[in-house]
């Protein structure tokens, strides 16, 4: 890998954006390790949660503009089967089985702040500045941040900062809720991982699979009877588990619970077609 760090420890993968000299600018070489890192956590089953950080003193400072004007312009031929390769890291992030957290210790500018809205938290550094810089730039909002932002922020709020395209500080953005919390840069990292261990240590991980993809899922649910039915399908699988049978038998004999079952292999399929929910992604 050449523009990210993946480095996992105590069951905590660390992804980081490895070119400071650029304020982690975003290339097409960065997104390609950013999924096959997700691929790679997602068959780790020692890995219990991600934090996805930036080296040096910003988080991303955004898509990397060394080709100059003509840097969002694709080839003519690609105008039904372009995909925003920003959109593609999202889509693999909110895939993923394992927590997520960003841990955003400086600027995150345009793609810098999208691709982290499919993390199920982003901490920021006290003076960490975002922005949805895109209409200053001539272009529209990228990364699925269209169908996302306005799921965490009221939606005026994220019409102001898409529209203006000012640079947010994150003082405001924690007010707003786009922010889980906010710490002074240097103790960032520390509270990332206390938060993950908080998120993983007594918790089943094919459950906290599962439930991840049932909130994120449901967001986009017409109606309470399908998240029902999903609901229905999880309890009558993993009921019979033998994480359900552990974790049952810990509590009685008040004891902490070892959860045999593998992120990998035992995950079960309980969304389907028939619901209208995209199953769930294989990794590769």
């Amino acid at each position: 890998m050449s523009d990210i760090r993946l480095e996992v420890s105590d069951a905590i993968a660390t992804i980081t954006l490895d070119r400071p000299k650029q304020l982690n600018a975003f290339t097409t070489a960065m997104a390609h390790e950013l999924i096959d890192a997700f691929d790679t956590c997602d068959r780790d089953d020692q890995v219990r949660a991600v934090v996805i950080t930036g080296a040096g003193r910003a988080f991303c400072a955004g898509a990397d503009l060394s080709a100059g004007a003509e840097t969002f312009v694709s080839e003519p031929d690609d105008t039904d089967d372009f995909r925003d390769i920003g959109g593609e890291v999202v889509l693999r992030m909110f895939e993923l089985r394992k927590p997520v957290i960003a841990a955003i210790n400086g600027p995150a500018v345009g793609v810098g702040i999208t691709m982290t809205l499919a993390a199920d938290f982003r901490l920021a550094a006290d003076n960490a500045r975002i922005g949805f810089v895109f209409n200053r730039r001539g272009i529209v909002p990228e990364s699925c941040s269209s169908w996302f932002l306005p799921r965490l922020v009221p939606m005026q709020t994220a019409l102001d900062w898409v529209y203006s395209g000012r640079l947010v500080e994150a003082d405001e953005a924690l007010t707003a809720g786009l922010l889980y919390a906010v710490h002074p840069g240097e103790t960032l990292l520390e509270q990332a991982y206390a938060l993950a261990r908080r998120l993983t240590e007594h918790s089943a991980p094919v459950s906290v699979a599962l439930s991840r993809q049932m909130l994120w899922r449901g967001l986009g649910a017409e109606h309470p009877m399908i998240a029902h039915r999903i609901e229905s399908r999880g309890i009558r699988v993993r009921g019979a588990s033998s994480d359900a049978l552990e974790g049952v038998s810990a509590f009685l004999e008040k004891r902490s619970a070892r959860f045999p079952d593998s992120v990998e292999r035992d995950v079960p399929d309980i969304f389907g077609s028939d619901l209208g929910v995209p199953p769930f992604r294989a990794s590769r």
